[in-house]
């Protein structure tokens, strides 16, 4: 049996926007992060333990970036992969990525569509909260920026 070679390394990036550049009525016109109110959250969790309900959290890795943008966002091309034949060209985003201010708003309107198209409902009080009915069973659906709370009243 061979040990894996403690010398091997794994490299992981993240490119970021420089969101705090970006101003407000030029850059963007709104920003919006989807954050459950606290007495949902405590309204969800007293359902859950007084029926047993069982709980499931979840963590969306790289949530921000299936975000759709509405506007047009532009920016320079990112250091290491600057094109020499255009250098002051500019990259124009298809897609939301971290640091901009648009990302939390792209990222919960696609969550959104989705769970709508699937047939939940959204909530009138709390626009974080999402509740599906089916077959006599009710499943409550909790958004925290990119952390989701699942509970409902069957396993499946």
């Amino acid at each position: 049996m061979t040990c894996p070679s403690p010398l091997i390394f794994t490299y992981n990036t993240l490119l970021v926007a420089k969101g705090f550049h970006q101003r407000p009525d030029i850059d963007f016109t709104e920003t919006f992060s989807p954050i459950v109110k606290p007495v949902t959250i405590r309204l969800i969790l007293t359902l859950a333990v007084t029926n047993g309900w069982p709980l499931r959290q979840l963590d969306v890795n790289n949530a921000f970036l299936q975000g759709s943008l509405s506007d047009d966002v532009y920016m320079t091309q990112p250091l290491g992969f600057v094109d020499s034949t255009k250098p002051h060209h500019v990259c124009k985003l298809q897609k939301a990525i971290y640091g901009l201010r648009q990302a939390p708003r792209a990222w919960y309107n696609e969550l959104r569509s989705f769970l709508l198209a699937t047939g939940f409902v959204n909530s009138q009080c709390d626009t974080s909260l999402f509740i599906l009915r089916r077959s006599g069973h009710t499943l409550y659906l909790l958004v925290y920026v990119d952390d989701i709370i699942i509970t409902g009243s069957s396993k499946s």
